[in-house]
């Protein structure tokens, strides 16, 4: 079994918060990981899965009355935005006996959880993300590539072959797609939803053009602002924000898009090989997104990342902040040889030349110039740490 790295964090809130949550989408383990979870932890706990009408039904009817019975263990709830609900009940009952760990929420929608715990479970819970595998949750012998290609859903990283893992890719669409987002409140045409996934695959990296999207797909623009929504509280989708270093000097307002797993990426264009990929036009953006995924599972509360980009060319594909201060830029490259553009220099005078991290898929480590560093995937936990701690 592989080990994620978010156990450690989601045993220290417990020692401290009476619930915690554990979000992230469909088929990424989260049910995997509880029940390994449950020998763990430090008391006894009781799994439901609200998804099976058998354990759904045992919350129809005076739901406080049956968690009370169950007041000395951890009550686990899968899927929880399927019982809404229920949250003033829990609030209820850790008002009534506040201790550390009573409760593990397991949610496949961020949005739906946040808007239902906003008022009823604030001070009262800790919010953790669980993503597809990640990088440096592999083993040391790990081929990048592979990972790369196929992404990070156990699934379909661990499938034994490559019809397998395809065919899961396409059952998860479907599934998301026809299931999930009607379930979540979207209505919306499953056709124009898929040719929406497609479309930000096909521009992944790039700036976001919402009315290119809504003209390409015949719609109103406030509809893909929906949809958009509904992608990004899902998980399937990214958008990083522009950096502002004041308000004088104005940077593009659009946000660069992302698909965050590569596998979803590559199978949403029909690419079938790392030949292929590498062949292929979307093979920077993929890259950038896949570090990208690495390296924000590395930032702490405090650290948030940005792009900058000025209208006369400068750029940088990552910038992360830190108490209003741009602690360390990066640049993605899939070369593993690469060089500085006169943008990326303009850019750390900008920002004061923070350091800049240079991060290739399989390049050692070096000092490119003063405060620049090359590395590549396999180092970049290490060099990220050094940098941010």
């Amino acid at each position: 079994m592989i080990q994620r790295i978010i156990e450690n964090q989601v045993i220290f809130g417990l020692s401290f918060q009476p619930s915690v949550a554990i979000l992230g989408p469909r088929q990424v383990g989260k049910t995997t990981f509880v029940k390994q979870l449950q020998g763990k932890l430090s008391k006894p706990s009781i799994y439901f899965d609200l998804e099976r009408s058998s354990d759904l039904s045992k919350f129809q009817h005076d739901r406080l009355a049956f968690l009370e019975t169950m007041q000395d263990q951890i009550v686990i709830l899968d899927e929880i935005q399927r019982l809404p609900e229920i949250f003033p009940d829990i609030r209820s009952l850790i008002d009534q006996n506040r201790v550390p760990a009573r409760f593990i929420l397991l949610g496949s929608a961020s949005f739906v959880l946040l808007k239902n715990t906003s008022e009823s479970l604030t001070g009262r819970i800790s919010y953790f993300e669980m993503t597809p595998l990640l990088f440096r949750e592999l083993t040391l012998d790990s081929d990048y590539t592979k990972h790369w290609l196929w992404g990070g859903f156990p699934s379909a990283y661990l499938a034994p072959t490559f019809e397998q893992q395809q065919k899961w890719f396409e059952d998860f669409v479907r599934s998301y797609i026809e299931r999930d987002l009607p379930q979540l409140g979207l209505s919306a045409s499953p056709i124009q939803l898929r040719r929406l996934m497609m479309m930000i695959a096909s521009i992944q990296g790039n700036l976001l053009n919402q009315t290119m999207l809504a003209n390409s797909l015949g719609i109103r623009t406030n509809l893909i602002s929906t949809y958009l929504d509904f992608f990004e509280q899902s998980f399937l989708i990214r958008r990083i924000q522009p950096y502002f270093t004041n308000i004088g000097k104005r940077l593009t307002k659009s946000p660069k898009i992302y698909v965050r797993d590569s596998g979803l990426v590559h199978h949403l264009l029909s690419i079938h090989s790392y030949d292929g990929l590498i062949g292929h036009i979307v093979a920077g953006g993929s890259w950038e997104g896949y570090v990208i995924e690495q390296i924000i599972s590395l930032l702490n509360y405090q650290q948030i990342p940005f792009f900058y980009r000025t209208a006369d060319g400068a750029e940088l594909d990552l910038v992360i902040e830190e108490d209003l201060q741009i602690k360390l830029a990066i640049e993605i490259k899939l070369s593993n040889s690469p060089s500085l553009s006169k943008g990326t220099t303009i850019a750390l005078q900008d920002l004061n030349n923070p350091p800049l991290l240079v991060v290739t898929p399989k390049a050692d480590d070096y000092l490119l110039k003063t405060n620049i560093i090359v590395c590549s995937i396999q180092t970049l936990t290490n060099n990220i740490k050094r940098f941010l701690g």
